[in-house]
């Protein structure tokens, strides 16, 4: 298996009970001992370190002025699940419904539903939607703060209606986010999945193991070339050669290994072994836009951070108890709108962040100087696509991104209606009197033609991409619905570049429960050929 992350720590984990099968798992990064990935607000820590995060960037974005975009990627023990704001968004219902009638039999939502239910030990208790005794702990807020209780307040005031449970598969409304925040502590795959497993002992787990080359003889995967620590190596696989390395890196690896468009592959001396246009192809993300608010109180996080003295208590707090602002992400409500109302899903989303930030790149994350928080409007359903390609047959030089955002009409036309929503909201009586003034876009940004400026200017990846390494029965697909790669024997792609469509939310949930379902895939075709 190549690549820990949110789905390969999943499927070590369960292929390796029972310890029938033996599983070797390979990761580039490192182990996750460091203290900030595990604090629920140290992720600002991780967000651009080198020694965590593969910190790609986008190529330039024609439609963003020709920005770059920072893509932060987990490169370490529970992946992207390590380093990310751990909100627990499975999605909607109508979203797996469509993957169902696209070709992909058994991915419908009443299909997938237990598999989210299987991975998850819900703090709530459990009911039809929720499960209790799985490994991924999903838990409420651990603190309540006074910003997010107002934005809600309002965002009802505007007209979304109250919702207690964004992840029973229909979304529409306002109300608090859940976190994979496991008794204050972040819940990664790692730690949820990994590390009760890493004692059996037919599960290798190997870092600084990067995996350069799928070994394919006659149309059927037998092994993997890596490098580790400097060292070329070879695994060979007597079952299957499982790729879990993400929406960048899985069609990476599958193209420097013959699996790709065979024009791009031959221009840069990489042997093609099966011609595949889709590997790489119909990247989807969500567009992002961060609107952000001077507060009038001492409030929000921005307090915590600018002052060394609430920084140290802030420390204590949850040294000492698990308690105060840093057990808790800090992205903590939000809502669902939908732009039309003969959408059948929403297509916007909220998410309400008790921090505001002057900077947020690959040198990392600034906060304001002074009180301040955000509201991101989030286009959940975009035209845009783009791809990821290999620039080079050298492993180590990364891959070329694009997304494509803000080249449609109705792109610009959807985003723009959600920065007007948030706008809406900010004027209720809940919330107004918290405000000092809006910072962007700004009062100064009204007529239609500012705002799509300041958004091509600002605008960005919601970093929930997917999408690379299609399923579906069509000849652009990449996998099949069993996730067994089309055209090549006894290998397969479980991670969240196999996603149809992007999901209704944030990805993270969704890549789980598909590593799960994945998996007892893999052991029911082993039993059956044994």
């Amino acid at each position: 298996m190549t690549g820990a992350g949110s789905a390969g720590c999943v499927v070590a984990a369960r292929l390796s009970e029972g310890g029938r099968y033996r599983v070797l798992l390979l990761e580039a990064g490192g182990n996750d001992s460091n203290p900030w990935i595990h604090m629920p607000m140290g992720y600002p820590k991780v967000y651009a370190n080198p020694r965590f995060n593969w910190m790609y960037e986008s190529e330039p974005e024609p439609g963003l002025m020709g920005r770059r975009l920072y893509q932060p990627r987990g490169r370490v023990l529970g992946g992207t699940s390590a380093i990310n704001g751990m909100v627990y968004m499975r999605g909607n219902a109508a979203d797996y419904d469509e993957w169902r009638q696209r070709g992909c039999v058994g991915w419908e939502w009443n299909g997938v539903l237990p598999y989210f239910k299987k991975a998850e030990d819900q703090e709530n208790g459990a009911n039809a939607f929720h499960g209790i005794g799985g490994p991924l702990r999903v838990s409420n807020q651990p603190i309540r703060m006074e910003i997010a209780e107002q934005w809600t307040a309002a965002a009802i005031q505007a007209g979304l209606p109250a919702k207690d449970d964004f992840n029973d598969g229909q979304q529409d409304g306002a109300g608090h986010f859940q976190s994979t925040i496991d008794r204050r502590r972040r819940g990664s795959t790692a730690t949820a999945y990994l590390n009760p497993a890493r004692g059996r002992p037919n599960l290798t787990v190997e870092t600084h193991a990067q995996a350069t080359r799928i070994l394919i003889e006659d149309g059927r995967a037998t092994g993997v070339e890596y490098v580790r620590q400097g060292v070329p190596r070879i695994a060979r696989a007597r079952g299957e050669v499982i790729v879990c390395g993400g929406t960048f890196n899985s069609p990476q690896l599958l193209q420097l290994s013959g699996l790709g468009p065979g024009d791009l592959l031959r221009t840069l001396g990489i042997p093609v072994i099966r011609d595949m246009p889709g590997v790489g192809a119909e990247l989807q993300d969500h567009f992002n836009v961060r609107c952000q608010f001077r507060c009038t109180r001492p409030i929000t996080l921005n307090d915590v951070a600018n002052s060394p003295w609430r920084r140290v208590v802030a420390g204590v707090q949850y040294v000492v108890f698990r308690a105060g602002p840093l057990a808790s992400s800090g992205i903590l409500a939000g809502g669902y709108v939908r732009s039309d109302g003969k959408l059948d899903r929403p297509d916007l989303q909220f998410s309400c962040c008790a921090f505001s930030y002057a900077g947020r790149d690959r040198g990392g994350a600034y906060p304001h100087p002074f009180s301040g928080f955000s509201i991101s409007v989030v286009h959940l359903h975009p035209a845009a696509r783009g791809h990821v390609r290999v620039r080079s047959a050298d492993p180590t030089v990364p891959p070329a991104i694009a997304f494509n955002f803000l080249r449609t009409a109705d792109d610009l036309r959807t985003i723009m209606a959600g920065v007007r929503w948030v706008r809406k909201i900010a004027r209720q009586p809940a919330l107004a009197p918290c405000i000092a003034e809006e910072i962007f876009p700004g009062p100064a940004v009204n007529t239609d033609a500012e705002l799509e400026d300041a958004i091509r200017h600002d605008g960005v990846s919601s970093q929930h991409a997917v999408g690379t390494c299609r399923m579906g029965t069509d000849e652009r697909a990449v996998v099949d619905p069993r996730l067994r790669v089309h055209g090549i024997r006894h290998l397969r792609v479980v991670d969240a570049s196999v996603m149809p469509s992007v999901t209704t939310g944030n990805t993270n949930a969704p890549t789980i429960m598909i590593a799960e379902k994945g998996a007892e895939m893999i052991l029911e075709d082993a039993r059956e050929t044994a």
